[in-house]
């Protein structure tokens, strides 16, 4: 079969054998495939430094017949995570990004929404805080999966929001107004809903400055990394990460 060519995401490697690497990829071609990387261990020349995890590769491969593993050819690094500094709380957002897209995404299912956000959101993590790019990053995989409810209206009595408190739960879908709220809620602030509300009609760069200030962040992480968890139906290892880096 011809040889395909696609610009990447390195999301995941695993050891395979002596030398080899199991390579998980999100594609802007096919979406997210796996591939084995035959003597990535030993071949400077053909993967060196590219399958970084979170590494904006051009990457060759060909389909193996009858097999779901691609079989991997050759890899060009176009842009690195490791270009600047990584220090452990930039490693943890860098992992919990691969980690979000690993879970979320399907395999061999092209999304150029989620690629570009994803391209978006990690040269800003190249540059910047890492708290309000991840909040950006969560809220838009939650809604370009179809999990974001309306921020607007309590789910349970239907009402507008507006300016009043609103509060989530771990087991329920949207926010709730303060008369329907379930025991051991918690609230969303005003200000964060606003952010919220910014953040969809604004690409990630455009809140670069605001990042220098402490933003509103925390809850609105709480929030949709509740719902995204609930829909994958497991725990992020690299939210628990993230919480400790925060406290």
């Amino acid at each position: 079969m011809a040889l395909k060519e696609s610009e990447a995401i390195v999301l995941r490697t695993y050891p395979l054998r002596e030398a080899d690497l199991l390579v998980t990829l999100f594609t802007r071609m096919e979406g997210k495939i796996r591939g084995v990387a035959r003597s990535a261990k030993k071949s400077k020349r053909r993967f060196g430094g590219a399958l970084e995890p979170l590494t904006e590769v051009r990457v060759c491969y060909n389909e193996r017949e009858g097999q779901d593993l691609m079989r991997l050819d050759s890899c060009e690094v176009l842009e690195s995570p490791l270009a600047s500094e990584v220090n452990y709380p930039r490693a943890v957002a860098l992992a919990h990004v691969a980690e979000l897209l690993d879970e979320l995404l399907p395999d061999h299912e092209p999304n150029d929404a989620v690629f570009r956000l994803a391209l978006a959101v990690l040269a800003e993590l190249r540059e910047r805080d890492i708290w309000l790019p991840l909040t950006y990053f969560e809220l838009w995989m939650t809604r370009l999966m179809g999990y974001l409810p309306d921020l607007s209206e309590c789910i349970v009595c239907g009402h507008a929001l507006n300016g009043s408190r609103a509060y989530f739960h771990a087991l329920a879908d949207g926010l709730m107004c303060p008369n329907d709220k379930r025991l051991a809620s918690s609230e969303l602030s005003g200000e964060s809903r606003k952010l919220a509300n910014q953040m969809l009609h604004a690409p990630v760069e455009s809140f670069s400055e605001l990042s220098l200030q402490k933003a509103p962040t925390a809850d609105l992480r709480k929030y949709f990394l509740q719902i995204l968890q609930r829909h994958i139906e497991k725990k992020l290892v690299t939210a628990g990460m993230l919480e400790k880096i925060d406290r």
